[in-house]
């Protein structure tokens, strides 16, 4: 892989970085970044575009498409009730599939993987400016683990603690084909994005500048 600009990277090691959240390096091949950055392509169109969400009134510099269950703070709808009212795209099963293989890299065993049922992804695009404050994915019913896939240029990940914003985190970061798992005692972990490195994007990763990333959850919800 080359990029114009490579941070430092000191640790690209498959790791538990604490009990229940895992980082795998590199998990997805080029061919299937590209293949998935076509995907994202095809999602944008609509029926919901990708669209910056307001939280307390305050618009976020990364914007979302959803697939399967709409996000928007504090909740899950089927249509996008505060973008166009259109519904959402279905989630995909080739995602399904995927969510299980990566609960399986990174360890948990068969009943938890037979069990992993995705039915949402929100699909951010970060341009260069973009962060997101720390938060907690905890709008969902289910306590099952996320899934977060990365793709493009990289970024400076801060992974905290349950209780706060505040230390103990980790900081690390997340380049082009990583994956990310959090579930366990670590669901509820504080997380956000304090940096994207800009013109960090491998060639033949299918997205020439800016960053894709992927977070697939079981909501929980019926209907």
């Amino acid at each position: 892989m080359t990029a114009l600009f490579t941070p430092q990277l000191p640790d690209r090691t498959a790791r538990e970085i604490v009990p229940g959240a895992h980082h795998i390096p590199d998990w997805l091949a080029l061919e299937q970044q590209e293949w998935i950055v076509d995907r994202f392509r095809e999602w944008v169109q609509g029926p919901v575009p990708l669209r910056a969400a307001k939280v307390r009134g305050h618009q976020m510099s990364v914007r979302t498409v959803c697939l399967g269950w709409h996000w928007q703070p504090y909740q899950y709808t089927r249509a996008a009730t505060d973008v166009n009212g259109a519904r959402v795209l279905p989630f995909p099963d080739w995602m399904i599939r995927l969510g299980r293989y990566a609960l399986r890299a990174t360890g948990h065993d068969a009943a938890t993987v037979g069990a992993y049922t995705p039915d949402t992804a929100l699909v951010n695009y970060y341009d260069a400016n973009a962060r997101l404050g720390m938060h907690q994915d905890k709008d969902e019913k289910s306590r099952a683990p996320v899934v977060s896939l990365s793709i493009g240029d990289t970024c400076a990940f801060r992974f905290g603690n349950t209780e706060n914003r505040n230390k103990p985190y980790t900081e690390l970061l997340l380049a082009s084909g990583d994956l990310f798992v959090f579930g366990g005692p670590a669901r509820l972990a504080y997380h956000g994005v304090t940096k994207v490195h800009e013109d960090t994007a491998p060639e033949g990763c299918g997205i020439s500048g800016g960053r894709i990333n992927i977070t697939m959850r079981m909501t929980g919800f019926d209907g």
